[in-house]
């Protein structure tokens, strides 16, 4: 028997599974297995006091790789803000427009889902 700890939509479930196949043991009838008991996932976080009208979104799901900006510097349209990993490649989200950097909302290793808010501008 192997635990795992598996993370769906973010919730989180502590599952047990028996292994069974060529080399293990006979596979045996199991006793009716308990359910798997959903753990509370950590709130979001939420945005800094001023956060900013402009939001700079995620375009695809991934993990904070690199924050490239940082509260109150100037930023062009197209600038990069954050750098997201997603299926081994590095992928940066841009500024939508002129503004300065109210407040990043996102922290290195996160792990984010398209369209997520990670920081916002002025």
């Amino acid at each position: 028997m192997k635990n795992y700890t598996i993370t769906v939509n973010g919730n989180v479930y502590d599952v047990t599974v028996e292994e069974t196949g060529a080399g293990s043991a006979p596979a045996r009838p199991a006793a009716a297995a308990p359910k798997a008991r959903p753990v509370a996932a950590p709130a979001p976080a939420k945005p800094a006091a001023g956060a900013g009208s402009i939001q700079v979104k995620a375009g695809a799901a991934g993990k904070v790789f690199k924050i490239e900006a940082s509260v109150g510097q100037s930023v062009k349209k197209g600038d990069t803000v954050v750098i997201i990993e997603a299926m081994k490649m590095e992928i940066p989200v841009v500024a939508p427009e002129d503004g300065t950097v109210a407040s990043i909302d996102a922290a290195v290793g996160d792990a984010i889902e398209s369209g997520a808010v990670l920081a916002t501008l002025n």
